[in-house]
């Protein structure tokens, strides 16, 4: 009896390391659509975990019966199949409200052609990832809206091949986001997936973009993976007859710098050039564009002119299905309507959207304001989480940074000055963010200015160390007027500094119509539009105001917001409802917009 107890114990101690150590994911190779993808996207088997029970029975090992008397409490066999890329949630009833681990399958046939290399592309899989090739753990990722990839080349099978995915959605006090948010936790494997072939040596990663305060200079690089990496490279943009020519040095880094009259990218001119980026060993096509952004004392400049930023707040949601966005057609229903309301940016929070969503933004000519979800109680001083927060600010920069409709890095929100080591961790990661890039504009949005005697006294230092100061205020909603809107007073920390109002609104549910306009619990559209009436009005006397951005374009899910005849598990401070209608809000939004006229 005692034999069969030790034996057991190590077994379940061998269980535990297995499963908890892994091999961090790879940082992901850029712009993988240039590449030479084999998509795993569509149905892949599932066995959903509530209780977690599946590291115990090892999942990943995907037995089967070998003797009569074997049999296996799982199978993938007769499993319900799930839609790849998307959530899980809204495909499976009983998945609803479910934050847990679900268990994915997909098998491919190996087909990698001798000498090359292959690798397993991620999208994102929300919020924690472990991926198993034939049995065995290839490496695990933490964070639900960044890419990251693994090299499975020494590890494959000739013929057939089988991809386990474990994914927890579950949220975590030492997570990013944390345990509270207000949006809809969508988990599962919500991108696209590729397998993706090289040659031995290729074209990593590279930065192609005009250097800071120019207008014609670009600088930057081209890195190199692999065994060969002191070759030669070019960077080729034939539409203005240029071959730039540079060495790679012994550890694959070429830099690059060449000069160029430019058509310079804008909202109302969103040029993007053919770029080829070639090795001796690979190639690779981009599409880039060129711009300059930066400030002078209160102004943002576009161009070395000034703009006015016109923005609307965009959760990655489809509204239709009410289902989390992914694809293409799900981004364009997104961003026509942020172009016909008249924007020239979009927020995307506040996570790293969809990489859909950015490079359509860029071809559209919305400039594009990327953020982390570093979102308000996030436990700064708990051991890990700092680490975290730069690791997913790191991968978002190395998706977009070569997409100029990118003109804003944003590394936090609502986060709280009582919150232990917030200052310092902030204070830091804008550094992180400095050195990944140099040429964008960066920002943390605030919530903590005090309102009093109709006076915003916008006085945290932490603006200091940021290129413009982002507040959020919500006037007529959840603070009531102290005045008239075009009396409000401004006390800035940084008086030298760009402000954007970066979230303002109130609630509304579609079709409640002749509401009284000054009682907030009419839920009615004419009280949410009176607070837009108002805002506008408190706009035009507002110091330093660089751009406004409301909260939010399209109503969304938010389990948080339980007045059942109003809300119903929706936040609705969108100025379109969940099915595309457009509220009175609306239309002032865009007569102001279209009263706003930039030249850059």
């Amino acid at each position: 009896m005692k034999t069969k107890a030790i034996v057991f114990l190590i077994n379940c101690i061998v269980l535990i390391f297995n499963c908890s150590v892994s091999v961090v994911a790879q940082s992901a190779m850029t712009n993988v659509s240039g590449r030479h993808c084999i998509s795993l996207n569509g149905k892949w088997q599932s066995i959903p975990d509530p209780t977690g029970i599946g590291n115990w029975r090892e999942v990943w090992k995907d037995r089967k019966p070998q003797k009569k008397t074997d049999f296996v409490e799982y199978s993938f066999e007769g499993s319900p199949l799930l839609n790849v890329p998307g959530d899980f949630n809204t495909q499976m009833p009983e998945l609803t409200y479910m934050e847990g681990t679900v268990w994915y399958k997909k098998t491919f046939t190996n087909r990698l052609k001798s000498g090359n290399r292959l690798f397993i592309h991620f999208g994102a899989v929300n919020y924690k990832a472990d991926v198993y090739l034939n049995g065995n753990l290839i490496g695990s990722h933490e964070g639900g809206f960044t890419p990251f990839q693994f090299e499975i080349t020494k590890v494959l099978k000739d013929g057939i091949n089988t991809i386990v995915v474990k994914v927890n959605n579950n949220r975590a006090a030492d997570g990013i986001p944390g345990t509270g948010y207000d949006w809809f936790n969508y988990g599962g494997i919500t991108r696209d997936v590729n397998l993706i072939e090289t040659e031995t040596t290729f074209i990593e990663d590279y930065f192609v973009q005009l250097k800071k305060h120019s207008m014609n200079e670009v600088l930057g690089w081209v890195k190199l993976n692999g065994n060969q990496l002191s070759q030669k490279v070019s960077v080729k943009i034939p539409e203005l007859g240029i071959d730039f020519k540079t060495q790679a040095n012994a550890e694959g880094l070429a830099e690059v710098k060449f000069s160029s009259k430019f058509n310079l990218w804008s909202p109302e001119n969103p040029k993007l050039y053919e770029l080829i980026i070639q090795s001796e060993t690979d190639t690779i096509t981009d599409n880039i564009g060129f711009r300059s952004m930066e400030t002078k004392g209160a102004q943002i400049l576009l161009n070395g002119k000034p703009v006015f930023l016109k923005g609307v707040n965009i959760h990655e949601e489809n509204p239709y299905r009410a289902a989390k966005a992914f694809s293409e057609s799900d981004a364009l229903t997104l961003l026509n309507w942020a172009k016909e309301l008249g924007c020239n940016f979009v927020r995307l929070c506040h996570y790293p959207h969809n990489e859909y969503m950015v490079k359509l933004a860029e071809k559209m000519g919305l400039m594009v304001w990327d953020e982390i979800p570093v979102y308000q109680h996030i436990e700064f001083a708990s051991p890990g989480v700092t680490d975290k927060m730069s690791l997913m600010l790191k991968e978002m920069i190395r998706r977009d940074r070569n997409r100029c409709g990118v003109f804003l890095w944003s590394i936090a929100n609502e986060t709280y000055a009582t919150t232990p080591n917030r200052n310092q961790a902030l204070i830091d990661l804008s550094k992180v963010c400095r050195q990944q890039d140099s040429t964008r504009l960066i920002t943390t949005v605030l919530c903590s200015q005090g309102y009093e005697n109709n006076t915003f006294n916008v006085w945290e230092k932490l603006y200091n160390y940021f290129d413009v100061m982002s507040v959020n205020e919500y006037l007529g909603w959840y603070s009531p007027w102290q005045g008239k809107p075009a009396d409000v007073k401004w006390k800035l920390v940084c008086s030298d500094k760009p402000m954007i109002i970066s979230e303002f609104g109130g609630e509304a549910l579609f079709g409640s119509n002749f509401g009284p306009k000054d009682e907030a619990d009419s839920w009615s559209e004419e009280y949410q539009e009176q607070i837009y009436k108002d805002q506008i009005e408190m706009f035009g006397t507002t110091p330093n105001l660089a751009g406004v951005c409301p909260w939010l374009l399209v109503d969304y899910r938010s389990l948080g917001r339980m007045h059942p005849l109003k809300q119903g598990g929706w936040n609705r401070k969108g100025l379109l409802s969940d099915r595309g209608e457009k509220k009175k809000a609306w239309h002032i939004l865009k007569t102001y917009y279209n009263g706003i006229k930039n030249e850059y």
